[in-house]
């Protein structure tokens, strides 16, 4: 859910806009592209742009009745975990975001994004929109074929036809059972024999 902004923002952030020079009669409009390290909260648990890593930002500000519309192309690299094979590989993401900021809102609506003065924040619009475009599941390539369940060996890097032997456990239970007779028979015999008597 959008968050809406409630302490002043900061205007020295690569986030934040200044409108002043789009004014606000409707359809003026401004493009601008800017560069800023990657927040650490965009992530999920197994994919993330890494924290600090370089953002490309292409932002376009139009101004309509009710407020500035923006629409912000987003690129950036993730580092992922493969949600099958767990190992981890890098990708990158390219998303739009866009939202209308409105002057004033009609009601306390926590939902609608609102400029503060002539200042607009896109921290919010940017992180909703790359945490949603992130995938829940990641994987290293479409043909991964994950782990080995019995091993945990990655099926892709061993021979074909991989498998290991599985015993029933109930046929396990009466081969234990078998190892103290094949123990036995491998004793000397013990048994007490009848000396021979000779006959007279």
């Amino acid at each position: 859910m959008p968050v809406r902004q409630t302490a002043p923002v900061d205007p020295r952030s690569p986030l934040v806009v200044d409108t002043r020079d789009l004014g606000r009669r409707a359809g003026e409009m401004r493009e601008l592209q800017r560069q800023l390290a990657a927040p650490p909260e965009w992530s999920l648990e197994l994919v993330r742009v890494p924290e600090g890593a370089t953002v490309e930002l292409d932002i376009r500000l139009e101004s309509v009745v009710d407020g500035v519309l923006v629409s912000t192309v987003v690129r950036a690299p993730l580092s992922a975990e493969c949600g099958r094979c767990l190992d981890p590989f890098s990708t990158e993401v390219e998303l739009t975001a866009t939202d209308l900021f409105v002057y004033e809102p009609e009601a306390d609506d926590e939902e609608v994004r609102r400029l503060e003065g002539d200042l607009l924040d896109l921290g919010p619009l940017l992180r909703d929109a790359v945490v949603l475009a992130l995938p829940l599941n990641p994987v290293c390539s479409p043909d991964c074929a994950g782990l080995c369940p019995t091993c945990g060996a990655r099926l892709n890097d061993v021979e074909p036809g991989h498998g290991h032997e599985e015993i029933d456990p109930r046929w396990a239970a009466l081969g234990s059972l078998r190892e103290p007779a094949d123990d036995q028979s491998a004793r000397p015999d013990n048994r007490t024999r009848t000396p021979d008597v000779e006959e007279h």
